[in-house]
């Protein structure tokens, strides 16, 4: 109450949420065994919480001391977490700014264990009209067509449109098959009349423009 929430640590933070432990473990101790769960998906380091999110029930209920109503709690504060930052992110979203889309996708494609390559359709006022999932798995050149990301974006009638993929590694850098998908959509966008925008590439709360980096 004196110091705040901010002063606690990670464990301490999943602790007040579990509010008990189990017989020999008490709440802190059970959170670091939760938090060290988190680490396999994590290649920086054994303790992140990046991977908290990406627990199911039934692993985070392999933790000796969590059953079902702790592990639903954990995934609810999650979701929670995840919610508050995207909308955060939703109040200062520019379509014309790279900074702005990856900070508004970032809580949805942080952390996953897969690829997934997102589509977002734009009016001629740069304004949103929808995004969807075009794929999950690995982003490839031979594997993303662009006749289904065209046919998405003359369906809703879009005059330009953005991509966005996640690195599961973390790491932002884009691959050779990263900027081949991108030049084959770009160049069918411009048979199509429908501009691609740019194509980012989300990491470990990192992103890279290939656009900024003059990829396209």
């Amino acid at each position: 109450m004196a110091l705040g929430a901010s002063s606690l640590s990670d464990a301490q933070l999943i602790a007040a949420i579990l509010r008990t432990g189990t017989k020999g473990i008490d709440a802190t101790k059970l959170a670091e065994e939760i938090i060290k769960m988190c680490g396999r998906f994590d290649t920086n380091d054994n303790d992140s919480l990046i991977g908290l999110a990406n627990l199911s029930i039934p692993e985070l209920m392999k933790i000796k001391g969590v059953g079902r109503v702790k592990a639903v709690q954990i995934q609810c504060i999650c979701e929670l977490a995840r919610r508050i930052a995207k909308k955060t992110a939703a109040v200062k979203l520019d379509f014309s700014s790279p900074e702005t889309i990856a900070g508004y996708y970032m809580q949805d494609l942080r952390g996953l264990d897969k690829e997934h390559l997102i589509l977002v359709l734009l009016d001629n006022k740069c304004c949103r009209i929808r995004d969807c999932i075009i794929s999950v798995g690995t982003v490839n050149a031979s594997l993303v067509n662009p006749r289904e990301i065209f046919m998405e974006a003359l369906k809703y009638g879009a005059s330009s449109i953005i991509l966005l993929h996640n690195h599961p590694s973390g790491d932002e850098t884009p691959s050779r098959n990263d900027i081949l998908v991108t030049k084959r959509v770009a160049e069918a966008g411009e048979i199509m009349g429908i501009h691609l925008l740019d194509h980012i590439i989300i990491g470990d709360n990192k992103y890279t423009s290939l656009k900024e980096k003059e990829y396209m």
